[in-house]
């Protein structure tokens, strides 16, 4: 069973690192956003690619636009956060329970 719990304890790590990520995705994307930069630039394009769908649903659900101002990219991370410190710590403890 400690294959098991290693396993699952690498995922862990994996999920953690891939949603620090995604918050830098999220910040720096809200930065440029600021500064109107080149549409056809292939970072500026990546970014827009990996947080606009994300983006795009919570304001569906949750219109948070105050003076031009969006805040939906807070509420995003602050979501993120919310798994980080949830669901990260219970697979880790699952793979402690398996060691």
């Amino acid at each position: 069973m400690f294959v098991l719990g290693n396993f699952i304890n690498a995922v862990a790590t994996i999920i953690d690192i891939a949603l620090n990520l995604y918050i830098w995705a999220f910040i720096i994307s809200a930065l440029l956003s600021w500064v109107n930069p080149d549409p056809y630039n292939p970072i500026v394009r990546f970014l827009y690619n990996i947080t606009e769908p994300v983006l795009a649903r919570v304001r569906r659900l949750i219109p948070l636009q105050f003076g031009g101002i969006d805040l939906t990219p807070m509420i995003v991370i602050l979501a993120i956060i919310f798994l980080q410190n949830f669901l990260v710590p219970t697979l880790r403890q699952m793979a402690m329970a398996l060691s």
